[in-house]
């Protein structure tokens, strides 16, 4: 490895902090990953399932106290505490890297560390970045296969002086007091220790795509979003394409996934899915902004996950797919979730490994869940029957258009468009979804989550919400249209009007509409407000009235609106840019017009 100096340092530094007894390069190959299948299988880390029925599917169970990200468990290590900013944890490097050494010395004795090079995005393309992750965990490294670029080849890209990704991680003893997620992104250094569940341990995924990629995009002038992409092509063949940033609960893989209605696909409309999840952003051709997923597969919640929800999604995870903490059936090696249909094995093993049947209740008599409410599938992105032809598009794919969105019960209107980017910019740092009966706390409590970014953004929001401000002045004359939605607006009942799902195509239509200047819009106190005569209802049993029930504007809801947007600006103190106050000073003017 005389080739890779910096790598080979990397490797010989925790190698000799961490003690394994001994180190395997992972090369990508069907061969090894065959071999290391087999050996996680014999251990008992992973279960086969059955081949006939899910070919190439593995089961797996983390630890009950391990199976979710850890939000307080997880830092941002700049040197400067202001870097971090007021909405992430924050610890001083040094100390980090004593503590964490510490919790690490000797965690590998008996364990083989595995050494995966990765890229995120495609080998060699323009939006590539290598990483290479230590590991002592074999399902980390089939589920890193299915989630990234894991390839000899990145040793290649990365050279003797090429900069990489430095990810470490152990599972250690798994033990909570002394679980870590720690980025450094100064350093492009994550280290992850005590834990075994994806969100914590994948590291090319939120610790690298998100946290690290995004105070990379800041320094080199792009950016890293929690957006899925998708491309709708058009009866004339002509495909564009959107992203769109959703706090959890709010439909991200839904809608990146999306099947229209009958009466769009007998015109010839189809939607094709670049990505879910992450999306790397860029200026491109033209002076415009180009989008590329730099993932390689999907790590999708389980649960509600059916034929109905999301045909697509459940089509992956027929083959070559990693459950993680669902039901397993041992009667016939299959899985089962809350949500995927109203047969339930009557004999089976839940998540925790207990035995379980549909009647199974816990000491209190509640209905124990056979499945984790945040159990997962992890499935490669070729298996989905909608992947875009450009899934693997060395310069990304052009934007006509970006999404904000959120679950709101009253304020915000089904959808509407921004004046322009730097009010767009301001919409999407206001986002925010109010808290539903399945969380802990009051119900209909508004939480901000800006861009969706709040847990992802890996230095501080102020100066993130100005790198926003400067992309839009470098595509000024092309820079694609912004826009807010809300499916979740509701009755008087607390019922769900619009009924969403693939509906939501009729959305997305009056949004390229507005983008290709074809329907007209309200100038409206919080944006341009659509015409409901310009969203098509063809074959849908939902009225003219609902619809405008559902795209106006209540005067004495947003200034209450108003009032809590100027609160959460506080958090961000002087750094808080001049622009998004000034654009708040011009919406509480407007709304108190109306």
């Amino acid at each position: 490895m005389a080739k890779y100096q910096n790598v080979q340092e990397f490797v010989d530094k925790y190698q000799t902090l961490m003690n394994p007894d001994k180190v395997v390069w992972i090369d990508g190959s069907t061969k090894q990953k065959k071999e290391l299948t087999d050996e996680a299988v014999a251990s008992g880390e992973v279960l086969r399932l059955n081949n006939k029925l899910l070919p190439g599917c593995l089961y797996h169970r983390t630890a009950i106290n391990d199976v979710a990200r850890v939000e307080n468990r997880t830092f941002i290590c700049s040197r400067d505490k202001e870097n971090a900013g007021p909405t992430n944890n924050w610890m001083e490097p040094q100390e980090a890297y004593e503590k964490l050494d510490a919790i690490a010395k000797d965690c590998m004795v008996g364990r083989t560390m595995y050494v995966i090079p990765f890229s995120m995005g495609k080998i060699g393309s323009p939006f590539a970045k290598y990483g290479i992750e230590l590991t002592d965990s074999i399902y980390v490294v089939l589920n890193m296969a299915i989630m990234t670029r894991v390839s000899s080849k990145v040793l290649d890209k990365i050279g003797d002086d090429g900069v990489f990704v430095r990810g470490i991680h152990s599972k250690v003893k798994l033990e909570e007091e002394n679980r870590y997620i720690c980025q450094f992104p100064e350093d492009n250094t994550i280290y992850s220790l005590n834990s075994g569940y994806g969100g914590n341990v994948l590291l090319g995924k939120k610790c690298f795509a998100l946290r690290i990629a995004s105070y990379q995009g800041w320094k080199e002038g792009w950016m890293a979003e929690h957006m899925l992409i998708l491309g709708i092509q058009k009866p004339d063949g002509e495909t564009k394409y959107v992203a769109a940033a959703f706090p959890s609960a709010c439909g991200k893989t839904n809608l990146a996934m999306l099947i229209p209605p009958d009466c769009y696909t007998e015109e010839g409309y189809k939607v094709f899915t670049v990505g879910d999840d992450i999306a790397w952003i860029r200026k491109g051709r033209g002076g415009q902004l180009y989008a590329v997923n730099p993932e390689n597969g999907f790590f999708g919640v389980a649960p509600g996950t059916n034929i109905k929800s999301n045909p697509n999604a459940l089509t992956c995870t027929k083959k070559d797919t990693i459950f993680t903490n669902v039901l397993y059936n041992p009667s016939d090696k299959t899985v089962w979730w809350e949500g995927l249909n109203n047969t339930p094995p009557e004999n089976a093993i839940d998540w925790k490994g207990n035995p379980w049947t549909p009647t199974t209740v816990d000491a209190n008599g509640v209905k124990v869940k056979g499945a984790h409410p945040n159990s997962r599938f992890t499935a490669p992105a070729k298996n989905c029957p909608c992947i875009s032809s450009e899934f693997e598009s060395r310069a990304g794919v052009p934007l006509s258009a970006i999404i904000f969105g959120g679950r709101r019960a009253k304020a915000a209107p089904l959808v509407y468009q921004a004046f322009d980017w730097n009010h767009g910019v301001f919409v999407g740092a206001v986002m925010a979804s109010e808290t539903t009966a399945a969380a802990a706390g009051a119900v209909g409590v508004v939480r901000h989550d800006p861009m969706a970014m709040l847990p992802f953004c890996g230095y501080n929001m102020s100066d993130y919400f100005q790198h926003w401000l400067n992309m839009g002045k470098k595509v000024k004359a092309n820079a694609p249209k912004i826009f807010n939605v809300n499916w979740f607006r509701t009755d008087e009942n607390g019922k769900f009007i619009w009924p969403g799902y693939g509906e939501n195509m009729r959305i997305l239509d009056w949004i390229l509409k507005r983008c290709e200047g074809e329907v007209a819009a309200e100038e409206g106190a919080i944006g341009y407000l659509p015409f409901a005569s310009d969203i098509k209802l063809d074959g849908l049993d939902f009225s003219i009235e609902q619809l405008e029930s559902i795209i106006g504007v209540d005067k004495e809801t947003w200034q209450d609106e108003v009032k809590d947007i100027e609160t959460f600006f506080t958090k961000f103190g002087d750094k808080l840019p001049n622009e998004l106050r000034k654009q708040l000073k011009s919406l509480k003017a407007r709304v108190n017009k109306l």
